[in-house]
């Protein structure tokens, strides 16, 4: 089942080992209607694939369930934030399609 979702999060930054990673939150009302969408079994860790648009770029990930955020977390790629001048803090306009 497929859906596309349209919302404004800031960026938040998560430090772990490996690095600093950027991730937003989906809002509750997009995390219920994906989780209700997507009841089934899912990927590694609870992820949904989806393909999201923030400004002109475009790419595919997943998006993960998080109980610290309270719903789906969205990885903000290096790539995407440089090419869009985005930061921790930042707020970003996204377009989200689930996929599949």
């Amino acid at each position: 089942m497929t859906g596309t979702y349209v919302f404004d999060a800031a960026l938040w930054r998560w430090d772990v080992h490996q690095g600093v990673w950027l991730f937003v939150t989906l809002p509750d009302d997009v995390t219920d209607q994906i989780d209700d969408a997507h009841s089934g079994p899912r990927a590694g860790f609870g992820s949904v694939k989806v393909s999201v648009s923030i400004g002109s770029t475009v790419w595919k990930t997943s998006i993960f369930p998080s109980k610290d955020a309270g719903g789906f977390i969205l990885p903000i790629r290096k790539a995407v934030r440089t090419a869009e001048g985005l930061d921790e803090g930042s707020v970003a306009s996204v377009t989200l399609t689930v996929i599949g």
